[in-house]
C-alpha cells in the first residue's frame, strides 16, 4: 500500500523524503542524497514498464495510473512515494484510490515564497514567467525528449510527466483526501521541526505499526536539515537539480529557510499572488 508525500513543487517535498528516509535508515548507514532513491517520484518509468509506449504522453501515463499502482502494491508491502500531481482526474483518469492508498502526508507552503524557488529551479528570467506557472489551473511538468535520454543512457529512474493545475487547484485537489490525511505546512516544519517531525512520525507509526524513539526522530531532523542536505549537493551534485540555459546546475537547494518573501518580491508580484489564491491563503493562515 502507498503512503503519498504530495506537495505542490517547491514546497519541501524533498525535505520531507529525506525526514522520512533518516527515520527509518539514519542509524543503519551514512545518508547522502542518493538514499533519496528510496523514495521515487509517481509516476516513474520504472513504474509503468509495459504499460505505456510514450513517456512524454501525459493522458496515456494517466490512462495507467491506477495499473500501475495495483501492479504495484501486488505484493501488499509499504511504499512511500513523493508526488507532485494534483489529485482527481485527468481527462477521465483517477490519480489513485482507496484500495492503492493507505495514507497522504500532504504539504503545503506559502506561494509567495514558492514563486522565487519556481524562478530558481525552472531558470525562469522574470518573476511574471513563474507567476504564470503558479497561476495556470492546467499547468503539467516533464521533462524533454532530451533529458529523458539522457537519464535512460546513465540508467537512471526518470519521472513521467505530471498534471499540477495552479497552486490553489493543487492544495484543495489534495485537501480532499478522505483516507488517513494529515496536513503539514512547510513554514509549521521550520519554525517548530521537533513538534512538527513528531506529528510526521506518529502519523507513519499509526499506519504501519513501526515504532519510533525520541532518539530516532531527533537524529533525523538532525540528518535531514537544510543546512546539511545544501552541504551534500553541494559536495556530491544532486541528481534531481535541474539545468540553466548555459548549461550549469541551478541549486536545488536554494534558499530554503532564508527565502522570505518580504524581502525578495516585489509588491504587484505578492499582491497579484495574494488577490488570486485570497480564499486559500487565509484558509492555511497566511494571510
Amino acid at each position: 500500500m502507498i503512503i503519498w508525500l504530495a506537495s505542490y513543487p517547491k514546497s519541501g517535498n524533498t525535505w520531507l523524503r529525506f525526514f522520512i528516509i533518516s527515520l527509518l535508515m539514519g542509524t543503519k548507514t551514512k545518508l547522502n542524497l542518493n538514499h533519496l532513491r528510496a523514495i521515487l517520484t509517481f509516476p516513474n518509468n520504472s513504474q509503468f514498464e509495459g504499460l505505456i509506449s510514450n513517456d512524454l504522453d501525459l493522458e496515456e501515463v494517466a490512462k495507467n495510473w491506477i495499473r500501475s499502482q495495483e501492479k504495484i502494491n501486488s505484493n501488499r508491502n509499504l511504499k512511500f512515494f513523493k508526488t507532485h500531481n494534483a489529485l482527481g482526474k485527468y481527462k477521465g483518469y483517477p490519480f489513485t484510490n482507496s484500495e492503492n492508498t493507505l495514507g497522504t502526508i500532504h504539504v503545503v507552503r506559502d506561494p509567495r515564497n514558492i514563486i522565487t524557488s519556481l524562478k530558481n529551479h525552472y531558470s525562469f528570467a522574470e518573476y511574471e514567467e513563474a507567476k504564470n506557472f503558479l497561476f495556470n489551473d492546467n499547468q503539467a511538468i516533464t521533462y524533454s525528449k532530451k533529458q529523458i535520454n539522457k537519464y535512460k543512457k546513465e540508467n537512471i529512474k526518470y519521472s513521467l510527466p505530471q498534471f499540477l493545475g495552479s497552486w490553489k487547484t493543487h492544495y484543495l485537489s489534495w485537501k480532499n483526501m478522505k483516507k488517513n490525511y494529515i496536513l503539514v505546512k512547510y513554514e509549521d516544519l521550520k519554525d517548530n521541526p521537533l513538534v512538527e517531525f513528531n506529528k510526521i512520525a506518529n502519523f507513519i507509526s499509526n499506519l504501519t505499526g513501526i515504532k519510533f524513539t525520541d532518539e530516532q526522530i531527533k537524529l533525523a531532523i538532525n540528518l535531514s536539515s537544510f543546512e546539511k542536505l545544501k552541504e551534500l549537493e553541494k559536495k556530491y551534485g544532486f541528481v534531481e537539480s535541474t539545468t540553466n540555459k548555459q548549461g550549469k546546475k541551478n541549486k536545488f537547494f536554494f534558499l530554503g529557510p532564508r527565502n522570505d518573501w518580504k524581502k525578495i518580491l516585489d509588491n504587484q508580484t505578492s499582491n497579484d499572488i495574494e488577490r488570486k489564491f485570497e480564499n486559500e491563503m487565509k484558509e492555511l493562515k497566511y494571510l
